[in-house]
């Protein structure tokens, strides 16, 4: 074993056929927002159909810091804010997470305060706060940045109309919770539209806020002095179910999803058809049947209701084994192709010119060890490792761990050979592995 084989990885032997269903979990980018959206209230939150993740724990860890009791076991999670004891993050979990940022409107919002580091840019690219902090500033918040820290106060947020240069989902998010509590009434126009914002919304009408407009590019909030406690249930990952709807079409499966809502993934779908796959809806479920032969496509990432760059890296993997030349476009962030050179490793033919990558399909794919460089990229190398001849080994699998929750047992009741390989365990696990048929 070499060095690299000593980190901790995944172990795919392909080809695979997935079969079966597979039930979705909770959305991750909804359940983050409204976990910070729970400081709000005084009173007690639950939050059920929350996925166990990674970025769910950073953001417990986040509130906890704070000063809120958390209580997370079976996806379900309970929040009482009551007795927040500070105001500011500690670098090492924002440097985690970078949506630990959505703490700035809640914490502003009720308690006139708030001082969180920074963050910094990603793999996929750089993600300024300027929308946040230009928003929060047209609602009457001084912020000052100091040593690589926002810091921001208020007596008390008032209403604004806020026009927003970017759909930015994170500066929706934040506008959205510090409006709830602001005097006035606060219109952000060119908001976000996608479905964790409808869910965001969803969660702060239960506590009491009002809002309208939510999945459309005007969103009204009318501030209320004071909110209570609820219950909320989060929707479906549209990314996990779009992955699973993905790993179905290059494997020439056929599985049914569960737990999902087709109206969030109509970009999806679409594109997914003009690759040859074939879905529908029946009894609640999406049946996805992958063909033997892929059509090439273009596709071009845009925010909701555009095609989701989250899907990209996944979409990318999957023409790599079409007919003919596809097209697709990166819109939204300017360094999301790393995946590509991964690819490529496993015998894709794809070049990049700028923003656009270009795909030859291949007749097939070869396993081969390759590192995930985010979490979707991560996400689309092991979708490839199922299609592949051999084995492929997918390091850096954290990256993962963030946003998918028990990816490798859900793709192992399908039918994938897949196992998470813990140093030391190896040996034992392969000898366990199925042959390939």
């Amino acid at each position: 074993m070499n060095a690299a084989e000593r980190e901790e990885h995944y172990l795919i032997e392909g080809p695979s056929v997935l079969r079966g269903v597979v039930r979705i979990s909770g959305s991750k980018n909804a359940g983050l927002p409204i976990m910070a959206g729970a400081l709000l209230t005084a009173r007690e939150v639950t939050i059920r159909n929350v996925p166990s993740l990674k970025d769910v724990m950073t953001m417990k860890q986040v509130l906890e810091w704070l000063g809120a009791k958390v209580q997370f076991e079976k996806n379900t999670m309970t929040i009482d804010a009551r007795e927040i004891e500070r105001c500011e993050t500690p670098f090492e979990l924002m440097n985690r997470m970078r949506a630990s940022v959505y703490v700035m409107g809640p914490l502003l919002a009720r308690f006139g305060k708030v001082r969180v580091p920074m963050p910094g840019g990603c793999a996929i690219g750089s993600r300024p706060i300027n929308y946040h902090i230009a928003g929060l500033q047209q609602m009457g918040a001084n912020i000052v940045l100091d040593h690589g820290f926002v810091e921001a106060s208020c007596r008390k947020l008032k209403g604004a109309r806020i026009y927003l240069d970017f759909p930015s989902v994170g500066a929706t998010c934040n506008l959205m919770t510090a409006a709830a509590l602001a005097d006035g009434t606060t219109v952000i126009e060119n908001a976000a539209e996608e479905p964790h914002i409808i869910d965001l919304a969803w969660f702060l009408k239960s506590i009491g806020a009002r809002i309208k407009g939510e999945g459309t590019k005007t969103i009204t909030i009318e501030g209320v002095s004071k909110l209570h406690g609820a219950s909320h249930v989060l929707i479906p990952d549209q990314i996990e179910a779009g992955t699973f709807m993905t790993a179905a079409a290059i494997t020439s499966g056929k599985v049914w999803i569960e737990n999902m809502r087709v109206t969030d993934l109509k970009p999806i779908i679409v594109k997914l058809k003009e690759a040859g796959v074939s879905i529908r809806e029946q009894k609640g479920a999406l049946r996805v049947h992958g063909r033997k032969k892929i059509n090439a496509a273009e596709l071009t990432t845009m925010p909701y209701p555009g095609f989701p760059t989250d899907m990209q890296p996944q979409m990318l993997a999957l023409l790599s084994l079409g007919g003919g030349v596809s097209i697709v476009k990166e819109t939204v962030w300017e360094n999301r192709f790393m995946h590509v050179a991964e690819l490529c490793r496993m015998g894709a033919d794809i070049r990049v010119q700028g923003n656009t990558a270009v795909v030859k399909g291949v007749e097939k794919l070869t396993g081969a060890e390759v590192t995930a460089t985010d979490l979707r990229a991560g996400a689309a190398l092991v979708l490839a490792g199922l299609a592949a001849e051999d084995v492929t080994r997918v390091f850096a699998i954290e990256h993962v761990d963030r946003g998918y929750e028990s990816f490798p047992e859900k793709l192992t009741q399908l039918g994938g050979k897949i196992r998470r390989i813990v140093p030391g365990e190896e040996e034992k696990i392969i000898q366990a592995m199925p042959s390939a048929s």
